[in-house]
């Protein structure tokens, strides 16, 4: 006699009943368990945590030690109104306060008018604050202030790295901005003697930027800050590139879990700018400042700003491709249409979004396309997004070709595994189970309306 083979005990729950597809599939040892999905969250979690971190690294190190865009924001700023006019008010004031702008007058009157000069001297000091505006205008004067503060820049950044150069004997010295030359330019614009001017006090028209006091703590913060700007972005990437390769069964989740997390911390970023900014000009701006002080604060954060927009939109295509790649009737309707360029002519689906992605690399909207290693690196994300969803294509047009004979035998197998084979049902019954079933996940929509036909017969 041959040998008799048993034939695999159809799943059941835990009451002897048989299981539904859907039960079977989430007891399978393919599915990931609590553990993996707790480690993928944290994953993302924390890597979500150590993106805002990255963020405002990245932020000091491109806007504050960089010199070219430490030179942009200079420009901005002596181009801003409320700049201009808060600076002409310094000027103004420090002309009055280091030069005896009276004498000076006095000097160049005749003697029977010397006594005008006081009142004169009173009533040029608006005249001359509004006449400020205009010389700060002039191409002369917004490269004087450029090259202040391109000279206070390199100081700075002498300092942090504890170096000498132009304008600072040690790496312990104090940063300024210095604007006597400015200074300068009013004064003679008001008539006063070169001699008069060259009594100016070193320190006249000098902004204080860095105390000595404050060196140490800010060297070593410099140097934490080169070490984390380049690797934290690194650790980000791993991490959620690990998250997203543990999440076998959930990966399309996860990737949106990471889209979402993108759109938070961009949003996250941008909110912090302007609470941060209000908290820092209400703290430190003297009364009568606060408007040139939050203009001084967005131009100085513009690339924060820049940052957590670009951040929000990376996040924003991350969730649409997961939701191309979707169960939803409007992705899989996509993907029907998309299927016969991706599957059968892939050549123009990839004419088409190499076209777009260079279209996007001209216009360099972010800061990683404007850089060779930021087109790269989502230049490839894309490339695997393509294949990705021409794989996925490809296996539903498969499935779809065996659909057809397959799908009555695994419908009749779902509503007997729901409610035990060879019971006679009513065709109401029958729908009310196909409505159940549609319920749980255990059988699509199209098995549903082949179902439902097959019931009314």
């Amino acid at each position: 006699m041959g040998e008799m083979r048993q034939e695999p005990a159809a799943p059941t729950t835990n009451d002897g009943a048989p299981a539904t597809p859907k039960q079977s599939e989430a007891r399978s040892p393919a599915m990931p368990g609590k553990g993996r999905r707790a480690l993928v969250w944290g994953l993302v979690v924390v890597a979500s945590l150590i993106t805002f971190v990255s963020i405002l690294t990245l932020w000091v190190d491109r806007q504050m030690l960089d010199d070219d865009n430490w030179n942009q924001s200079s420009e901005e700023l002596i181009q801003d109104p409320a700049v201009q006019d808060a600076l002409s008010i310094f000027l103004v004031n420090q002309l009055y306060d280091n030069v005896d702008v009276e004498q000076a007058l006095a000097q160049k009157l005749p003697p029977g008018l010397q006594g005008l000069a006081g009142p004169a001297a009173g009533a040029l000091r608006q005249p001359a604050t509004n006449a400020v505006g205009v010389i700060l205008q002039r191409p002369r004067v917004q490269q004087a202030w450029l090259k202040s503060s391109a000279l206070a820049h390199e100081k700075l950044i002498n300092v942090l790295e504890n170096k000498t150069g132009r304008g600072i004997s040690t790496g312990n010295g104090v940063v300024t901005l210095d604007l006597s030359a400015l200074v300068a330019e009013l004064g003679l614009d008001l008539g006063v003697p070169q001699s008069a001017l060259d009594r100016l006090p070193p320190d006249a028209g000098q902004f204080t930027l860095m105390k000595s006091d404050q060196l140490s703590a800010a060297q070593n913060g410099f140097q934490v800050l080169k070490a984390l700007s380049v690797w934290l972005l690194v650790l980000v990437l791993v991490m959620y590139g690990l998250a997203i390769y543990l999440a076998r069964g959930f990966r399309r989740r996860t990737l949106r879990n990471v889209g979402w997390a993108f759109v938070v911390v961009g949003l996250l970023v941008i909110i912090v700018r302007r609470l941060l900014g209000n908290y820092i000009v209400d703290a430190i701006a003297a009364p009568g400042y606060e408007l040139v002080g939050h203009h001084a604060w967005l131009i100085s954060t513009s690339i924060l700003g820049e940052i957590g927009r670009s951040t929000i939109l990376y996040g924003l295509v991350g969730m649409l491709g997961a939701v191309l790649a979707g169960p939803t009737r409007a992705a899989t309707g996509l993907r029907r249409r998309l299927a016969p360029t991706l599957n059968d002519q892939p050549e123009i689906a990839w004419g088409a979004v190499g076209g777009a992605f260079l279209l996007l690399v001209l216009w360099g909207g972010t800061h990683a396309l404007r850089h060779w290693w930021g087109i790269i690196l989502l230049g490839g994300l894309l490339a695997l997004g393509v294949v990705a969803l021409r794989r996925q294509t490809l296996e539903e047009a498969t499935a779809a070709e065996a659909a057809p004979a397959a799908a009555p035998s695994s419908l009749t197998a779902a509503v007997a595994a729901r409610f035990g084979a060879g019971q006679k049902r009513s065709p109401a019954d029958e729908i009310a189970t196909l409505n159940d079933l549609r319920a749980s996940g255990a059988i699509s929509e199209e098995e549903y309306e082949r179902g439902k036909a097959l019931a009314l017969r």
